[in-house]
């Protein structure tokens, strides 16, 4: 979807929420918990196509995806 279409329903109708304020950070809203004694959670990157409604996220950081292989479980 990073590249404007989307995979579900082949539309090129993908937006992004990267610039809309508030949507990162610790109390966003746009954030997946990562647990601890402090309850940090980590931003999501997001993209939704306006067509079908198909969402997609990322965790762009590699920092936090290190943190994610360290403390969530594998499926």
């Amino acid at each position: 979807m990073k590249n404007g279409r989307c995979p579900k329903c082949n539309a090129r109708e993908v937006y992004s929420g990267a610039h809309i304020s508030f949507n990162k950070g610790a109390y966003g809203c746009n954030t997946i918990p990562l647990g601890g004694l402090f309850g940090t959670h980590i931003p999501l990157d997001n993209y939704v196509c306006g067509n079908c409604g198909y969402v997609e996220s990322y965790i762009n950081d590699p920092d936090d995806r290190e943190k994610i292989r360290r403390q969530w479980e594998r499926v």
